[in-house]
């Protein structure tokens, strides 16, 4: 039914002005605001692919990856973040190096937190 209908995805922060900040100047995605009246920002990333960001005055941060970025390499993009400010997370059972990055099966992945507290990460496919 939806096959050939154009989907976005979104989430909430509590304040699109610092997300706007964040994801523009931080991690130099392209962003728009959407609607300024009702706090709706989106994020033009890779492909036409759009996200939508929305205001939301109770909000609760995700407590699961809601972005993911696909990168080739993992440690030049680390050091690019961690030298922008960016502080990667860690989490019980994943072994993970001095920088962060969770690497094994599958894809070596990092972890941080826009904000809001909202998860993303960076990753590699192996």
């Amino acid at each position: 039914m939806f096959e050939t209908t154009r989907a976005f995805s979104s989430f909430a922060v509590p304040d699109t002005e610092e997300a706007q900040r964040f994801y523009g100047e931080t991690l130099g995605v392209r962003t728009e605001v959407y609607d300024e009246a009702n706090g709706i920002l989106a994020l033009h990333l890779a492909e036409g692919r759009d996200v939508m960001l929305y205001r939301k005055p109770d909000f609760t941060p995700a407590t699961y990856t809601v972005l993911n970025f696909e990168v080739d390499d993992i440690d030049a993009a680390a050091e690019g973040l961690s030298e922008r400010g960016v502080e990667f997370e860690r989490y019980d059972g994943f072994d993970q190096d001095e920088q962060g990055i969770a690497r094994g099966p599958g894809p070596s992945i990092a972890w941080f937190k826009d904000p809001a507290g909202n998860i993303l990460s960076v990753l590699a496919q192996p």
